[in-house]
């Protein structure tokens, strides 16, 4: 299965790129496109309906602003979308963020930080790894290698104290 990468807009990039990086480090096939709610909603619609069929297993949808574009995906979509929330120039994204996160009953999005892209990305991920054993096995790697991380710089931190 893949993971599908949906931008409102070219901007998006610098941040979605994260989450495509984040993706190749655990070895998940992703595609991504720019698609608006506002400016394509048709092709955001087909694209939601037509993603099952064609091998994503989930969906990151970054939108600045208004930011219904995980909401669109996710009201046509049997697939879990996550709502990637972009900062912007108007309230440094909070209105993305409550735009993505206050969805209607019975049209879930799970969200992640404003900018959040490489949580998005593990987010993916992990739901993927939910029907596959190597990847499952490659989250808890990653884990364990934070773990063992943050132990290394809180010693190397109190020993140069």
């Amino acid at each position: 299965m893949k993971v599908a990468i949906i931008m409102g807009s070219k901007s998006d990039y610098p941040v979605v790129e994260k989450a495509e990086k984040m993706l190749e480090s655990f070895g998940v096939q992703y595609e991504t496109r720019i698609i608006s709610a506002h400016r394509t909603p048709r092709q955001a619609e087909e694209f939601a309906a037509s993603a099952e069929s064609r091998g994503f297993g989930a969906i990151i949808a970054a939108a600045g602003k208004a930011a219904h574009l995980a909401g669109v995906l996710a009201a046509t979509t049997p697939l879990p979308v996550i709502g990637l929330p972009m900062k912007s120039s108007t309230m440094d994204g909070l209105d993305s963020l409550l735009s993505v996160v206050q969805m209607p009953k019975g049209v879930p999005v799970a969200t992640v930080a404003i900018d959040g892209a490489e949580n998005a990305a593990i987010l993916a991920v992990q739901i993927l790894a939910t029907a596959d054993e190597g990847l499952r096995q490659a989250v808890k790697d990653f884990k364990k290698k934070q773990e063992e991380d943050i132990v290394a710089l809180d010693r190397e931190f109190n020993e140069n104290r």
